[in-house]
């Protein structure tokens, strides 16, 4: 198996589902007999946000790339980040990644057109449904992406960012999520959802989204494993 390095804590909730079910997997596709080598460089979630916020990308790609620079040292012949918000510096920092740098975007991107889907709707932080890095590389294979009104933008950004991050999953919050997919279903007709936080899922799932899920942080992890295990 191929060691992975992982850029994690943006936020813990979903860097520990990356670690879990990557050694479970990665288990499982070894007959039990093996877990992967896997680092972790975890972020200062409050730092990164803020950058984020403040548009000092050249900063964040920097400090990213400072901790790409440690996994790769240590080892690492993948590397990942583990949140849709970091990608917005990914074209900055893979010319500077000297091993295979998987991205999220793309491993969704292949998922909707795999799946034929048309039209599908986004759901993430303000600065992911605002920001075209995770919708261009849909959009260039051909898949409308379209994301919800000013007012719901703001309902899933603050699910996110005050409950979802810290692993507090509210009934009423996942209901008010349903509600947000259920109006781009009826205005927009999407057949689909982009789930493009890592933290959502913790909220959504198949089951009670009202149109199927799409799960970058599961989508992202099942394209990793088959690479570590090649």
């Amino acid at each position: 198996m191929k060691k992975i390095g992982l850029i994690g804590g943006t936020g813990p909730e979903s860097t520990l589902v990356y670690y879990k079910e990557i050694n479970t997997i990665c288990n499982k596709k070894a007959g039990g007999s093996a877990f992967p080598e896997l680092a972790v460089e975890s972020l200062n979630l409050f730092k990164a946000l803020e950058l984020v916020k403040d548009n000092r990308l050249d900063e964040l790609a920097d400090y990213i790339a400072d901790r790409i620079d440690n996994l790769v040292r240590g080892g690492a012949e993948i590397v990942a980040l583990t949140a849709a918000t970091m990608h917005v510096v990914y074209d900055r920092l893979k010319p500077k990644v000297s091993v295979p740098f998987i991205s999220i975007p793309e491993t969704v991107a292949e998922a909707a057109v795999a799946q034929k889907y048309k039209k599908i709707g986004l759901l993430g932080t303000i600065f992911t449904m605002e920001r075209d890095y995770l919708k261009k590389p849909v959009e260039e294979r051909g898949v409308k992406v379209v994301v919800p009104s000013d007012e719901d933008k703001n309902t899933v950004n603050q699910i996110i960012g005050t409950e979802l991050e810290y692993g507090i999953v509210k009934p009423e919050s996942v209901a008010r999520l349903i509600e947000v997919i259920n109006r781009m279903k009826a205005k927009d007709g999407i057949e689909a959802v982009i789930l493009g936080c890592t933290e959502l899922p913790l909220a959504l799932n198949k089951d009670n989204s009202p149109v199927p899920p799409l799960d970058i942080m599961q989508l992202h992890i099942e394209k990793l494993c088959g690479l570590i295990a090649e």
